[in-house]
Protein backbone atom coordinates (compact mmCIF):
# COMPACT_ATOMS: atom_id res chain seq x y z
CA UNK A 1 0.00 0.00 0.00
CA UNK A 2 1.54 3.30 -1.14
CA UNK A 3 0.52 5.67 1.66
CA UNK A 4 2.20 8.66 0.02
CA UNK A 5 0.21 8.16 -3.20
CA UNK A 6 -3.06 7.94 -1.26
CA UNK A 7 -2.24 11.13 0.65
CA UNK A 8 -1.39 12.87 -2.63
CA UNK A 9 -4.86 12.00 -3.98
CA UNK A 10 -6.66 13.30 -0.88
CA UNK A 11 -7.97 16.81 -1.47
CA UNK A 12 -7.16 17.88 2.09
CA UNK A 13 -3.44 17.16 1.60
CA UNK A 14 -3.01 18.44 -1.95
CA UNK A 15 -1.54 21.74 -0.78
CA UNK A 16 1.31 20.00 0.99
CA UNK A 17 4.78 19.70 -0.46
CA UNK A 18 6.06 16.24 -1.35
CA UNK A 19 8.32 16.34 1.71
CA UNK A 20 5.39 17.12 4.02
CA UNK A 21 3.33 14.28 2.54
CA UNK A 22 6.22 11.89 3.09
CA UNK A 23 6.41 13.00 6.71
CA UNK A 24 2.68 12.35 7.15
CA UNK A 25 2.93 8.97 5.43
CA UNK A 26 5.59 7.96 7.94
CA UNK A 27 3.31 8.60 10.94
CA UNK A 28 -0.09 7.45 9.64
CA UNK A 29 -1.44 4.11 10.82
CA UNK A 30 -3.87 2.09 8.64
CA UNK A 31 -6.91 0.58 10.34
CA UNK A 32 -9.59 -1.64 8.81
CA UNK A 33 -13.19 -1.40 10.04
CA UNK A 34 -16.26 -3.56 9.63
CA UNK A 35 -19.63 -2.25 8.45
CA UNK A 36 -21.52 -0.45 11.25
CA UNK A 37 -18.39 -0.28 13.41
CA UNK A 38 -18.13 2.78 15.65
CA UNK A 39 -14.80 4.53 15.27
CA UNK A 40 -15.44 7.02 18.07
CA UNK A 41 -18.43 8.45 19.94
CA UNK A 42 -19.55 12.00 20.57
CA UNK A 43 -18.03 13.25 23.83
CA UNK A 44 -15.22 10.68 23.96
CA UNK A 45 -11.69 11.93 24.50
CA UNK A 46 -9.96 12.19 21.15
CA UNK A 47 -6.32 11.85 20.25
CA UNK A 48 -6.35 11.43 16.46
CA UNK A 49 -7.65 12.73 13.14
CA UNK A 50 -8.50 10.40 10.27
CA UNK A 51 -8.32 10.04 6.50
CA UNK A 52 -10.85 7.72 4.89
CA UNK A 53 -8.94 5.56 2.40
CA UNK A 54 -11.92 3.40 1.37
CA UNK A 55 -15.58 2.86 2.26
CA UNK A 56 -18.01 5.33 3.85
CA UNK A 57 -18.16 6.86 7.32
CA UNK A 58 -21.15 8.77 8.73
CA UNK A 59 -20.64 11.57 11.23
CA UNK A 60 -23.64 12.38 13.41
CA UNK A 61 -24.66 14.11 16.62
CA UNK A 62 -27.45 13.24 19.03
CA UNK A 63 -30.13 15.95 19.22
CA UNK A 64 -32.00 17.03 22.36
CA UNK A 65 -34.80 14.59 21.50
CA UNK A 66 -32.36 11.68 21.16
CA UNK A 67 -32.53 11.59 17.37
CA UNK A 68 -29.42 11.26 15.21
CA UNK A 69 -28.52 14.41 13.27
CA UNK A 70 -26.24 13.52 10.36
CA UNK A 71 -23.47 16.06 9.89
CA UNK A 72 -21.73 14.43 6.95
CA UNK A 73 -21.14 11.20 5.08
CA UNK A 74 -17.37 11.08 4.57
CA UNK A 75 -16.18 9.96 1.14
CA UNK A 76 -12.85 8.24 0.38
CA UNK A 77 -10.05 10.78 0.26
CA UNK A 78 -11.61 13.04 2.91
CA UNK A 79 -10.35 13.77 6.41
CA UNK A 80 -12.37 14.12 9.60
CA UNK A 81 -11.95 14.77 13.35
CA UNK A 82 -9.33 17.48 12.74
CA UNK A 83 -10.85 19.48 15.61
CA UNK A 84 -9.16 17.32 18.27
CA UNK A 85 -5.74 18.37 17.00
CA UNK A 86 -6.11 21.91 18.31
CA UNK A 87 -9.47 23.06 19.64
CA UNK A 88 -10.67 20.39 22.07
CA UNK A 89 -9.81 16.94 23.32
CA UNK A 90 -13.26 15.40 22.87
CA UNK A 91 -14.91 14.33 19.65
CA UNK A 92 -17.89 16.57 18.79
CA UNK A 93 -19.62 13.84 16.74
CA UNK A 94 -19.94 10.06 16.49
CA UNK A 95 -18.25 8.31 13.55
CA UNK A 96 -19.71 5.01 12.34
CA UNK A 97 -18.99 3.09 9.14
CA UNK A 98 -21.75 2.56 6.58
CA UNK A 99 -19.67 -0.05 4.76
CA UNK A 100 -16.46 -1.97 5.35
CA UNK A 101 -13.84 0.78 5.43
CA UNK A 102 -10.17 1.58 5.83
CA UNK A 103 -8.92 4.69 7.60
CA UNK A 104 -5.50 6.21 8.15
CA UNK A 105 -5.03 7.33 11.75
CA UNK A 106 -2.93 10.41 12.55
CA UNK A 107 -2.19 10.77 16.25
CA UNK A 108 -2.27 14.28 17.70
CA UNK A 109 1.19 13.93 19.20
CA UNK A 110 2.68 13.07 15.78
CA UNK A 111 0.94 15.98 14.03
CA UNK A 112 2.01 18.43 16.71
CA UNK A 113 5.60 17.27 16.34
CA UNK A 114 5.45 17.83 12.57
CA UNK A 115 3.98 21.30 13.13
CA UNK A 116 7.29 22.30 14.67
CA UNK A 117 8.56 22.78 11.10
CA UNK A 118 7.46 26.16 9.72
CA UNK A 119 6.85 24.92 6.14
CA UNK A 120 4.64 22.07 7.32
CA UNK A 121 2.80 24.36 9.75
CA UNK A 122 2.01 26.91 7.03
CA UNK A 123 0.73 24.24 4.64
CA UNK A 124 -1.34 22.55 7.33
CA UNK A 125 -3.02 25.76 8.49
CA UNK A 126 -3.90 26.54 4.88
CA UNK A 127 -5.57 23.12 4.61
CA UNK A 128 -7.59 23.68 7.77
CA UNK A 129 -8.90 27.00 6.45
CA UNK A 130 -9.91 25.32 3.20
CA UNK A 131 -11.82 22.66 5.16
CA UNK A 132 -13.56 25.37 7.19
CA UNK A 133 -14.76 27.07 4.01
CA UNK A 134 -16.01 23.73 2.71
CA UNK A 135 -18.09 23.11 5.86
CA UNK A 136 -19.54 26.63 5.67
CA UNK A 137 -20.57 25.94 2.08
CA UNK A 138 -22.22 22.67 3.16
CA UNK A 139 -24.28 24.48 5.78
CA UNK A 140 -25.46 27.00 3.18
CA UNK A 141 -26.29 24.15 0.81
CA UNK A 142 -28.44 22.36 3.39
CA UNK A 143 -30.37 25.50 4.30
CA UNK A 144 -30.74 27.18 0.90
CA UNK A 145 -31.23 24.37 -1.63
CA UNK A 146 -34.17 22.07 -2.25
CA UNK A 147 -33.92 18.30 -1.75
CA UNK A 148 -33.37 17.53 -5.44
CA UNK A 149 -30.43 19.94 -5.63
CA UNK A 150 -28.96 18.53 -2.42
CA UNK A 151 -29.24 14.99 -3.78
CA UNK A 152 -27.47 15.99 -6.97
CA UNK A 153 -24.70 17.74 -5.02
CA UNK A 154 -24.27 14.76 -2.69
CA UNK A 155 -23.98 12.20 -5.50
CA UNK A 156 -21.58 14.45 -7.42
CA UNK A 157 -19.39 14.88 -4.34
CA UNK A 158 -19.37 11.19 -3.45
CA UNK A 159 -19.07 9.61 -6.91
CA UNK A 160 -18.66 12.26 -9.60
CA UNK A 161 -21.17 12.90 -12.42
CA UNK A 162 -21.43 9.29 -13.57
CA UNK A 163 -24.30 7.65 -15.44
CA UNK A 164 -23.99 4.43 -13.41
CA UNK A 165 -23.16 4.47 -9.69
CA UNK A 166 -22.56 1.46 -7.46
CA UNK A 167 -23.20 2.44 -3.85
CA UNK A 168 -22.92 0.76 -0.48
CA UNK A 169 -25.13 3.46 1.07
CA UNK A 170 -28.75 2.80 1.94
CA UNK A 171 -31.49 5.23 0.95
CA UNK A 172 -31.95 6.00 4.64
CA UNK A 173 -28.28 6.97 4.95
CA UNK A 174 -28.47 9.18 1.86
CA UNK A 175 -31.63 10.87 3.16
CA UNK A 176 -29.89 11.65 6.44
CA UNK A 177 -26.81 12.95 4.63
CA UNK A 178 -28.82 15.46 2.58
CA UNK A 179 -30.92 16.60 5.51
CA UNK A 180 -34.29 15.08 4.63
CA UNK A 181 -36.52 12.19 5.66
CA UNK A 182 -36.54 8.77 3.96
CA UNK A 183 -40.16 9.42 2.94
CA UNK A 184 -39.28 12.70 1.22
CA UNK A 185 -36.34 11.09 -0.57
CA UNK A 186 -38.57 8.20 -1.67
CA UNK A 187 -41.06 10.64 -3.22
CA UNK A 188 -38.23 12.45 -5.00
CA UNK A 189 -36.82 9.19 -6.37
CA UNK A 190 -40.25 8.22 -7.65
CA UNK A 191 -40.57 11.57 -9.42
CA UNK A 192 -37.06 11.27 -10.93
CA UNK A 193 -37.89 7.76 -12.14
CA UNK A 194 -41.06 9.02 -13.84
CA UNK A 195 -38.97 11.75 -15.47
CA UNK A 196 -36.47 9.07 -16.57
CA UNK A 197 -33.64 10.90 -14.82
CA UNK A 198 -32.69 8.41 -12.08
CA UNK A 199 -33.49 4.78 -11.31
CA UNK A 200 -32.24 3.24 -8.04
CA UNK A 201 -32.38 -0.55 -7.98
CA UNK A 202 -30.57 -2.36 -5.17
CA UNK A 203 -27.04 -0.99 -5.03
CA UNK A 204 -27.11 0.44 -8.56
CA UNK A 205 -28.13 3.96 -9.60
CA UNK A 206 -28.63 4.70 -13.28
CA UNK A 207 -28.73 8.36 -14.14
CA UNK A 208 -29.61 10.23 -17.32
CA UNK A 209 -27.43 13.15 -18.46
CA UNK A 210 -30.37 15.45 -17.67
CA UNK A 211 -29.99 14.66 -13.97
CA UNK A 212 -26.59 16.36 -13.89
CA UNK A 213 -27.70 19.60 -15.53
CA UNK A 214 -27.42 22.62 -13.22
CA UNK A 215 -30.74 23.73 -11.70
CA UNK A 216 -32.55 26.00 -14.13
CA UNK A 217 -30.48 24.91 -17.12
CA UNK A 218 -32.22 24.59 -20.45
CA UNK A 219 -34.02 21.28 -20.78
CA UNK A 220 -33.86 20.48 -17.07
CA UNK A 221 -37.02 19.17 -15.43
Amino acid sequence: MDRTAILAQASFFQGLSAASREALADVCRPRDLRKHEVLFREGERGSAMYLLAGGHVQLHKIGPDGAEIVIKVVAPGETFAEVVLFEEDRYPVTAVTLAASRVFVFLRQDIQRLLGASDFRRDFIRMLLRKQRYLADKIRQLTAHDVATRLQAFLREQYGPRLVIQTALSKKAVAAAIGTTPETLSRLLQRLRRQQQLAWNGRTLRLAPAFWRPPGASGAS
